[in-house]
């Protein structure tokens, strides 16, 4: 467990939180099971249909450059809990022992070639499949960040921390609604309003918005 969990949650958005939570407890808890259903059949038919795709990135990622074929990071999802983030490695290896820990940018040059096309292409992705299989996230949901980027950005915006409310997810509204020029609030502030409003008809407008974003190449990483 890490020490930022749901005890240092903003109090007001919790509270507004619970409140929605308990007044619709049939209906909420309907659709969690709804929609982690939902998570496992997509996730399981993701990993399957995309089986070949996987192979050939695999194998692209290893000859280009030197370096694991996939990246894990600790992440911090549902109250804080800490878990192992999958990616497929688009970045060189050991990418921020110079830098130290920073947020990508869009002309990021620790990216490689076939690192800017997956990444496009939301192929990088995939591999979080398997998070969500594990039930550590969800397909729809706030983007899951490291413990160190939480602690600084709820220093600057105190609501950001909120996130961590509800399980973290592949794509979310903040994802199919900007780009790499959302700010930390803006970000925070699109999470929240899904965090307010989740729902199965929302969850399925997001997953929809996403393959149009996957298509147009827009978006945020």
């Amino acid at each position: 467990m890490s020490k930022i969990d749901s005890e240092i949650v903003n109090s007001r958005v919790k509270e507004v939180w619970l409140k929605r939570k308990r007044s619709k407890k049939f209906s909420y808890q309907s659709y969690l099971i709804i929609k982690r259903l939902l998570d496992i059949i997509v996730s399981l038919t993701g990993l399957i249909l995309t089986l070949p795709l996987i192979l050939i990135v695999a194998i692209t990622i290893k000859v280009e450059t030197p370096g694991p074929i996939i990246f894990k990071q600790s992440r911090l999802g549902l109250a804080g809990e800490e878990f192992t983030i999958y990616k497929f490695r688009s970045m060189i290896e050991n990418a921020e022992e110079k830098t130290g820990p920073v947020w990508a940018q869009k002309d990021d040059p620790r990216i490689t070639k076939v690192g800017h096309f997956i990444r496009k292409k939301r192929i990088d992705e995939i591999p979080q499949f398997v998070n969500v299989l594990k039930g550590e996230m969800s397909l729809v949901g706030p983007r899951p960040e490291r413990e160190i980027f939480i602690k600084k950005f709820s220093d600057e915006h105190p609501s950001f921390k909120n996130r961590l409310l509800i399980k973290p997810g592949i794509t979310g509204l903040a994802q199919v609604t900007g780009g790499y020029e959302l700010t930390p609030r803006q970000k925070t502030r699109l999470d929240l309003l899904y965090i307010h409003n989740q729902g199965l008809i929302l969850d399925i407008k997001i997953l929809l918005k996403t393959v149009l974003v996957v298509i147009l190449e827009k978006g945020v990483r």
